[in-house]
Parts: C-alpha cells; sequence; structure tokens
C-alpha cells in the first residue's frame, strides 16, 4: 500500500504479536490456558480502545501455523477459547460497528470453527468503525506460498500473463487483500523476533517491542507506543 502522506500520523493499522500469555501464568502456579484466557480479556480492552486512539485497523496474532507443536492440551483448549471468544463477542462486535475478519490456513481447523469463522464475517461485514483481524493458523511464508499458488493457477488457466504479475498481484491474493499494510507492530514479552508475522505486510512498519506480558498490556499502554510512534519520521526510502 502507498506510505501515508503525513510522516508523523497516528498508525492507521496496528498489528500485534500477543506474547506472554504461557509466562504470565507460570508466574502465578497457573496452566497456560489460565494465561490465554486473560489475555483474550485483555485483547477485548485493547481493541475497545483503538477508535479513540484513531487506529482504523488492529490485527491480533493468536495461533501461528507453528504453534501445531504445542501439547495438544493447549492447542484444543486455545481452539475452544476462539470458538468461545467469537460467540461471546459477536453481539459486542456488530453493535459496536467491529468488523472481523479471521486471516490465516483454514485447511488446518476443525469444519465447526471454520463455520464460525464464516459466520462471524458474514455478520459483521457491513461495520467499519474497526477493522479486526485475528490471525489464527497463519504465518507469513505459508501466507505467501499460498498467493504465489494462487497466482500461478491463474498463469495455468491463461487468466493472467507471467510478465503483468507485479506486486500489486501478489498483495491482492495475500490474506489481506483490501487492507492497509500495518503502521506500526507491537510485540509484547520482551521477545525481539517477528515470528513470521505478516512478512509482505511489514515491509516498512515500525516496531514497538516492550517488556510488558500481554495479559498486563493495557490500552493505557497501547495509549503510550501509539505517542511514541507519532514522533517517529517515516521516510520510506526517501530523504527529510
Amino acid at each position: 500500500m502507498a506510505a501515508k502522506d503525513t510522516a508523523r500520523a497516528t498508525p492507521t493499522h496496528v498489528a500485534v504479536i500477543m506474547d506472554g500469555n504461557g509466562r504470565w501464568a507460570r508466574q502465578r502456579g497457573s496452566h497456560r490456558l489460565a494465561g490465554h484466557k486473560r489475555g483474550a480479556e485483555r485483547a477485548r480492552e485493547v481493541v475497545e480502545a483503538c477508535p479513540d486512539l484513531g487506529i482504523d485497523y488492529m490485527t491480533l496474532y493468536a495461533f501461528s501455523t507453528e504453534n501445531w507443536k504445542r501439547s495438544t492440551r493447549e492447542v484444543l483448549g486455545l481452539m475452544s477459547l476462539f470458538g468461545r471468544y467469537i460467540r461471546r463477542e459477536a453481539d459486542r462486535l456488530a453493535d459496536e460497528g467491529v468488523r472481523m475478519r479471521i486471516i490465516g490456513d483454514r485447511t488446518r481447523i476443525d469444519p465447526k470453527l471454520q463455520r464460525l469463522f464464516s459466520w462471524i464475517e458474514s455478520r459483521t461485514r457491513h461495520n467499519d468503525r474497526l477493522h479486526l483481524q485475528v490471525a489464527i493458523n497463519y504465518g507469513g511464508r505459508n501466507e505467501i506460498t499460498r498467493a504465489t499458488r494462487r497466482v500461478a493457477e491463474a498463469v495455468a488457466r491463461g487468466e493472467l500473463a507471467p510478465d503483468a504479475i507485479d506486486e500489486a498481484t501478489i498483495a491482492a491474493h495475500l490474506d489481506t487483500a483490501g487492507l492497509p499494510d500495518p503502521d506500526l507492530v507491537i510485540r509484547t514479552s520482551g521477545e525481539t523476533r517477528i515470528s513470521n508475522y505478516l512478512l509482505w505486510q511489514c515491509a516498512y512498519a515500525e516496531y514497538e517491542f516492550t517488556d510488558t506480558l500481554w495479559p498486563d498490556f493495557t490500552a493505557e499502554k497501547l495509549d503510550e507506543i501509539v505517542t511514541r510512534f507519532r514522533q517517529r519520521e517515516r521516510r520510506f526510502g526517501a530523504v527529510s
């Protein structure tokens, strides 16, 4: 997507790597799922704060393509948590003008949960006060691979000439097609890696790494980070 007109503006799109749920739970002698439940509550608070901060799009990294390596108990617990969150929050999201999308590879997701994803997307599709994307079974490399495959299939069908493929073509086949690229990526818990998250989309994103564990991350903390973002000069390869 094109660079924003102003170099020091409120981020239109904030992407978050919600990390630290497990450590938060261990510090309290609880199972990791207790941390995930607390993290889901925190997500609600942070999402609610976005419109007042001028944020129009938020994308939350909830479950990566690598997270299947975790224990069966944790994976099943997370999938159940996703379903409960959607059912519990559906009315509120619809009433508050939030449009929800699920991004990621759905082929490995239980069909019942896939239907629930489609249901919440359909129910909120006309909302535009805030666009909320939740990345489930998502990986940046996986996404680019799937997009490339779809482009190759279009070429094979004779619908697309190879020399017509450009960056816009690839972007149009990503899970985030039609959405602006993130301006700001936040990772909680003190880790300083991007963990295969929105690799294509974050080419010019600003990054903020905080030691705060996700279950302790508040709307006030988001406000502080957004305020610091406004002080950054984003040149997108140009000269100030």
